[in-house]
């Protein structure tokens, strides 16, 4: 791969993030614009298939998460891994300290997500949680929150690296929201290929009558109905 982090900021930055921040506001995800070619995504996706580059392979079905699976990257990480989550974290981090002042929360994310980590890994979270995942005929992802320990960044990303309708079908990315005294409302995104879906990690800031409060929400994958579907996720903190 010959993708810079130069040329990654480039293409970060054609995203409207005000606009975006209001979508998350609204509906705790919104896409980016292209961040990958297909050519880009079909290298990352080829991964895969290098035990070596990766920590661990968690099967879905042994842990009773779903069907299908997914590896941690060890902190040795592909450059364009590398370089989408320090381009991403800057344009995220405005929205989480204003989500963290409206919950009356603690915002403990310096400017520099090289810093950020470094007081993950004091804190005892010194894994990497960079994932590569990969869903066949059948798979599924059930409800879930990427909470690794005490340390959280309220937002991560996740881009599709296949072609929804062409590569696969099915798949969809769910998230659930759990409303107080009332029931739970679920929205489906369809991910479009090289393009990255922001959303948050375990709640976003929810308008009451008594001010702000937290609206849990949790995250999936719909049952793949053919082919095969791929997508990296980037998280922005580091496991327990």
């Amino acid at each position: 791969m010959t993708l810079t982090p130069a040329e990654i900021r480039r293409r970060t930055a054609r995203t409207d993030w005000t606009a975006l921040a209001a979508e998350l506001d609204e509906h705790g995800s919104a896409p980016t614009e292209a961040l990958l070619t297909p050519a880009e995504c079909a290298d990352l996706a080829a991964l895969y298939e290098k035990p070596e580059l990766f920590r661990t392979t968690v099967d879905l079905a042994r842990h009773r998460f779903g069907s299908g699976e997914y590896r941690y990257f060890t902190h040795d990480l592909p450059a364009p891994v590398a370089a989408l989550r320090a381009a991403l974290y800057p344009r995220l981090l405005p929205v989480a300290r204003d989500w963290a002042a409206r919950l009356d929360r603690p915002a403990p994310w310096p400017d520099s997500l090289d810093e950020w980590l470094a007081r993950c890994h004091a804190a005892g979270q010194d894994r990497s949680a960079q994932i590569l995942l990969s869903y066949g005929p059948g798979d599924w992802n059930a409800l879930h929150r990427d909470v690794f320990g005490e340390l959280v960044f309220p937002l991560q990303v996740v881009i599709a690296l296949d072609a929804y309708g062409t590569d696969y079908t099915g798949g969809e990315f769910l998230m659930v929201e759990q409303r107080p005294r009332a029931q739970s409302r679920g929205t489906a995104n369809v991910l479009r290929q090289g393009h990255g879906l922001v959303f948050t990690t375990r709640d976003r800031p929810v308008r009451t009558r008594r001010g702000w409060s937290a609206g849990a929400m949790r995250h999936g994958v719909g049952t793949v109905r053919s082919g095969r579907r791929r997508t990296v996720g980037l998280v922005f903190h580091d496991a327990a």
